[in-house]
């Protein structure tokens, strides 16, 4: 059999597949891009498994689990890890820490002749691997911010670099009051784990800056981790430009196109495709209602509802240009002029996708 593994960095270079033995709902709260959750014991039995060992010690709490994973349970379960084991052979298994969990699932793997090994420390070992790992990228590799109004294009510059880290990508949201997507955010620790593994790949290309899009410490409901967003204050900026028509036909692809779309592919019903779309637009505009000032809410709104109607009748997008216009000269653009006015000493270079693009690169290279 292949050794037990505490290569935790090879792990997650290399993508290998894991299987994660822990309870659904630990599982559920954070795990990694690359593992699956095949339990030993599912939450109920995690959870009266846990209660015994509370009051009874290690050894009742080892014999009810194995009273309750018995039989025909005990012979599914293992039958599902086997085919685990078959598809990915190059795989590892592991538990919370390491510990019993995965050893007694080895031993019922190699009792029905199948050896396959565990990673040593589990889950808390390679979470803790991944948080310092995160810690020391923005601590030995100077971050560099892309800045710039909204509807620029930073998430492309992003895109087009190799030594970016991307937020938004990672918490599965753009960041603004429109940003969120058709289906949910990960939880925090999920993005959290993302965006370190990121950052160990983007570190063992050779990257001599780390890029990120500049954000607020909230990407929706994921917080940036404060080691990042810490250094995210002091590093410099460049940034983007690009005139308001361009602006105004990035904003209409993300927030309507692309919406739509998004949400006709998690509706099977395409009336509550539409309807679920147009809630989203209605309720991201309410949600900056107070900022924006009631009477001119109400204009932006009466336009928004008109696209949406037209939308659904022709299929016609053009009358969004309207209201996102509207939104960008009353709401966004001053909100940017205030912040890029903070931030003006740090920034280092201006110029429109390819020159920002180019700059970095050659940054890179110094």
């Amino acid at each position: 059999m292949r050794d037990n593994t505490a290569d935790f960095r090879q792990l997650f270079l290399s993508d290998v597949p894991l299987m994660d033995v822990r309870a659904p709902v630990e599982f559920a709260k954070g795990a990694f891009p690359a593992s699956r959750n095949l339990p030993l014991m599912n939450d109920t039995e995690r959870q009266q498994v846990g209660t015994t060992y509370k009051h009874s010690g290690q050894e009742a709490a080892i014999a009810l689990g194995h009273k309750l994973v018995g039989g025909d349970t005990k012979a599914a379960r293992v039958e599902a890890w086997i085919e685990q084991v078959k598809a990915n052979p190059q795989g590892y298994l592991y538990c919370f820490r390491g510990g019993l969990r995965s050893q007694i699932v080895q031993q019922w793997l190699a009792d029905a002749g199948v050896q396959y090994p565990r990673v040593v420390g589990g889950y808390k070992a390679m979470r803790r691997f991944l948080i310092d790992t995160l810690d020391q990228a923005v601590e030995q590799v100077p971050p560099v911010l892309v800045a710039g109004l909204t509807g620029t294009g930073k998430t492309e510059v992003i895109a087009a670099l190799n030594n970016s880290l991307d937020l938004e990508g990672h918490a599965h949201h753009r960041g603004s009051s429109f940003g969120r997507h058709a289906t949910p955010q990960p939880t925090q620790i999920d993005f959290e784990n993302r965006l370190s593994i990121e950052a160990l790949k983007v570190r063992a290309a050779g990257a001599q800056r780390l890029v990120l899009e500049d954000e607020g410490r909230m990407v929706g409901s994921c917080t940036v981790p404060l080691e990042v967003y810490n250094a995210m204050q002091q590093a410099p900026l460049v940034w983007l430009e690009d005139n308001q028509e361009n602006r105004v036909s990035r904003i209409l692809a993300d927030y309507v196109t692309r919406m739509q779309t998004e949400y006709a592919q998690v509706n099977a019903e395409p009336e509550h495709a539409f309807s679920a779309f147009a809630d989203y637009l209605t309720e991201s505009l309410l949600r900056i209602r107070k900022r924006l000032g009631g009477e001119q809410h109400q204009q932006l709104d009466a336009l928004m509802r008109e696209a949406l109607a037209e939308q659904q009748r022709s299929g016609d997008v053009s009358l969004h240009r309207e209201w996102i216009k509207g939104l960008l000269e009353n709401y966004y653009d001053p909100m940017y002029a205030y912040q890029a006015e903070a931030k003006q000493a740090r920034v280092v270079f201006s110029g429109n996708h390819a020159e920002i693009v180019e700059y970095l690169a050659d940054l890179e290279t110094r």
